[in-house]
């Protein structure tokens, strides 16, 4: 009897920097984490990342399987301090087939994923009205969350803060004229009579840059620049008075982030109001029980997230012919 012939692998598709500049597309982003959160996943499925050290080296693996049933998923951050030099890869394994489906330069991703689900908590969190927004920083990250977040909620008015002048004057310059946009001389400015606050911005001595007395009733709050115990961002009195912490990876944010080590050390309770992100998309938790409740979301990145991405970015590249096709690949074995 004759061994059945193994499936036809399509070959692996390699999407460089500039595919992955062309295909960006925000509103797809915010759809496909949208239905990857309301899916249900485990945390078997989401491990914890990994570093390897070596003198002056690292390499983080960040692992995750995707709830569409499509790909597993890894991305691979190579960087040296010495060389001031990073390289970011994602790799995309069929589920079925285990095929090596695409390798994807990973040097976007992060900052479309960070942006994406910033506007996914902020869709599901802050009130459905045009948002009066506070702007905490004139960076990458704090360009990206602006940007992502207008595709998707209409904007009443925006206020941007960060300490050069001429920084936070050129990034409202650059929103305008699509947005009514100021930059303004001080964060406590910015943040009066927000209903959302986005931090993505750290002092340089890594003191707070956001106040919880200066936040309105109702506000909702994003803190996407502290992810390391040594980085601080949003003060305790902020997560003091937050009715819910939605988090992208609970654990980290509570024992792995600097803001939550200070609440916690400071007598704050946060276990009983840190709640994940899957868990609001889902609609099994509310985070908010009166309009005058203060809500954050604290994010530290997900593999999850960068997945769901790069599973985006390949749909939208089957679709529109983009990308190039190598000429050899991994060919799956029998085990």
């Amino acid at each position: 009897m004759s061994t059945p012939a193994s499936p036809a692998i399509p070959p692996t598709l390699f999407l460089s920097d500039d595919d992955v500049a062309v295909l960006s597309d925000w509103t797809a982003a915010v759809a496909a984490l949208a239905d990857a959160y309301a899916r249900p996943v485990s945390d078997a499925m989401v491990p914890p990342r990994s570093m390897a050290r070596g003198d002056g080296t690292w390499l983080r693996s960040l692992t995750a399987v995707s709830p569409s049933g499509g790909h597993l998923g890894c991305k691979l951050i190579a960087a040296s301090t010495r060389a001031r030099r990073a390289s970011y890869l994602i790799s995309l394994f069929d589920q079925d087939t285990t095929a090596l489906t695409a390798l994807i330069d990973g040097n976007r991703v992060t900052g479309l994923r960070t942006a994406a689900t910033a506007t996914l908590a902020i869709d599901l969190l802050a009130p459905l009205r045009p948002l009066q927004v506070a702007v905490i920083g004139s960076g990458f990250e704090a360009r990206g969350a602006l940007d992502c977040l207008r595709t998707v909620r209409r904007l009443a008015s925006v206020k941007v803060f960060s300490p050069t002048q001429a920084s936070r004057e050129r990034f409202a310059h650059s929103f305008r004229p699509q947005l009514d946009i100021a930059a303004v001389s001080s964060a406590e400015v910015a943040v009066q009579e927000a209903d959302v606050v986005i931090c993505a911005a750290r002092s340089r001595d890594e003191s707070p840059t956001l106040h919880g007395a200066w936040l309105a009733p109702g506000c909702t709050v994003v803190s996407l620049g502290s992810t390391l115990p040594e980085q601080r961002e949003v003060d305790e009195d902020t997560l003091d008075r937050a009715a819910c912490i939605v988090a992208d990876m609970p654990a980290e944010v509570a024992h792995d982030t600097g803001d939550a080590i200070a609440a916690t050390r400071a007598g704050v309770q946060l276990a009983d109001k840190l709640v994940s992100l899957a868990a609001l998309a889902a609609g099994t938790v509310t985070a908010r029980r009166s309009e005058r409740d203060i809500v954050v979301y604290k994010s530290v990145g997900s593999a999850l997230q960068d997945v769901v991405i790069a599973e985006m970015l390949l749909g939208l590249a089957r679709e529109r012919g983009i990308g190039t096709p190598l000429a050899a690949s991994i060919a799956p074995v029998s085990k």
